[in-house]
């Protein structure tokens, strides 16, 4: 089945991490990929991530972080989410998390957590592979 849209994604920075050039790279790389990339930059708050995403109807939410706040800013946005009845959306995350954390972050519903050194490509191909119909 051909989709009717291009996925839609939205991608942020949620808390005081100031640092955001994989973030653009990534979002240069999903436009070239082929999906609608609208990207909300730095120090956004979960309730900004999930109100945008309601507005774009957004297929996949991407988080990125560098701070070490992931274990509270990832959960977040995925209670949001769940609590906006949008817990179908495809939820992924990265930056420099550490190994032990990821079990926390897929329990609150991410499905991947990309680290440094992932690819463009890699990112893309799991993101065309698991967002829903």
């Amino acid at each position: 089945m051909t989709r009717q849209r291009p996925i839609k994604a939205v991608l942020a920075k949620p808390g005081l991490d100031g640092h955001d050039r994989g973030a653009h790279v990534l979002t240069l790389g999903l436009r070239d990929a082929g999906m609608e990339v609208i990207y909300l930059g730095i120090r956004t708050t979960a309730e900004l991530i999930v109100q945008a995403a309601i507005e774009e109807d957004a297929d996949v939410v991407a988080l990125s972080c560098l701070s070490g706040a992931h274990e509270y800013h990832f959960p977040r946005v995925a209670e949001l989410l769940k609590e906006a009845g949008m817990a179908d959306v495809l939820l992924i995350g990265g930056g420099v998390i550490p190994a032990e954390d990821v079990p926390l972050l897929q329990a609150a519903g991410f499905k991947a957590i990309f680290g440094p050194g992932t690819t463009i490509q890699e990112i893309a191909a799991f993101i065309y592979e698991h967002v829903r119909e």
